[in-house]
């Protein structure tokens, strides 16, 4: 009855405690049958064996080692993997998940330039691929590497624009006169007819101060 403790005989409690490390429901199960005690439930069962400290002495993991007892079989035709709606989510042979970084696959960086995969080893991960930027990849590929003191100044203001030809290579002392300043608009923001005129007008800028200094442009 609820509310009040249940009695156990010493057999019964001799009994169980021998048998606490079989599965719980079997053990419970001839329990019942063997000492005709229909009123032990599962749960009065298992609260008796945790109040006793009698556990089964399993976590429910596998042990390192073990063989799953379902290795090899295959599901009946429809249960389990084999189910319709199992199959509709599976992987085929071949198939790719939808974010798989491929060969060639882009992407944009926080500061807006495209970066793409190639095939050079990452020095960061060892991985077999890494992320360069587009621009500068196909810049180089046309017209080698970047001279030493120099950067690639995008010439339309589209930094996603990665055609080599909207891609010029100045020196980085050219640089803080095409990111404005006190007295002129950063290069980006003036009308694109007016863009050359600007560049030309920081580079000429630029060869008469090192002129000056007598040193070479």
């Amino acid at each position: 009855m609820k509310g009040h403790a249940i009695e156990y005989s010493d057999g019964e409690l001799f009994w169980i405690f021998d048998n606490h490390k079989r599965p719980r429901r079997e053990a419970h199960a001839e329990f019942q049958y063997l000492w005709g005690r229909p009123d032990v439930s599962l749960v009065n069962f298992n609260s008796l064996c945790k109040r006793k400290g009698w556990l089964t002495g399993r976590t429910g993991c596998f042990a390192k080692g073990r063989t799953p007892e379902n290795k090899g079989k295959k599901c009946a035709p429809g249960t389990g993997g084999r189910h319709p709606n199992a199959r509709k989510s599976q992987f085929r042979k071949g198939n790719q998940p939808h974010n798989t970084k491929y060969l060639g696959h882009e992407r944009v960086s926080q500061d807006g330039y495209v970066e793409v995969s190639i095939a050079e080893e990452n020095p960061h991960t060892g991985f077999e691929r890494r992320y360069v930027l587009k621009h500068r990849h196909l810049w180089e590929q046309a017209n080698g590497p970047i001279p030493e003191g120099h950067f690639l100044k995008c010439l339309d203001g589209d930094k996603t624009n990665t055609d080599p030809s909207n891609w010029e290579a100045l020196p980085r002392a050219v640089l803080p006169r095409l990111s404005g300043g006190r007295w002129h608009k950063p290069y980006h923001e003036y009308e694109p007819e007016l863009r050359p005129v600007i560049l030309n007008i920081a580079k000429l800028d630029h060869k008469a101060r090192v002129l000056r200094k007598g040193e070479s442009a």
